[in-house]
């Protein structure tokens, strides 16, 4: 298969595992924000922080099909792309839900799929 084909399934399975991902974040993030009465940019990362772990076994597996024996090193260069990805996160939140307080619902999505594109490219190009 060409390369292009090759980015382009994987984007799409990426974008499948980023699916079920974001529906872990957002259970998550509305438990912590409207039943816990956690304050919203914490429970965003703690949705966002779980939903990054489960993203990285689903796609060291299926997306990926990654054998390297340096999990702990791959885990890590993929936490830390993730980190970046829930600065990238809060940032948007921020200025589209806090500064225009547009809905956070409807911003955090938007910041999904920004910080999915950042995510994919970087673990693409670096860690697996």
């Amino acid at each position: 298969m060409p390369f292009a084909g090759i980015f382009f399934l994987k984007f799409f399975k990426f974008g499948l595992v980023g699916a079920s991902g974001m529906l872990v974040d957002f259970s998550l993030t509305c438990f912590f924000k409207e039943i816990t009465k956690i304050q919203k940019y914490i429970a965003n990362a703690i949705g966002f922080s779980s939903a990054a772990t489960t993203n990285y076994f689903l796609n060291r597996i299926w997306t990926f099909h990654s054998t390297d024996p340096e999990i702990t090193v791959q885990f890590l260069k993929f936490f830390i792309f993730s980190l970046i990805g829930l600065g990238i996160n809060t940032l948007i939140l921020y200025i589209i839900a806090g500064k225009y307080k547009k809905n956070f619902y409807l911003s955090k999505l938007f910041a999904i799929a920004v910080v999915m594109v950042w995510n994919f490219t970087v673990n693409f190009l670096f860690t697996f």
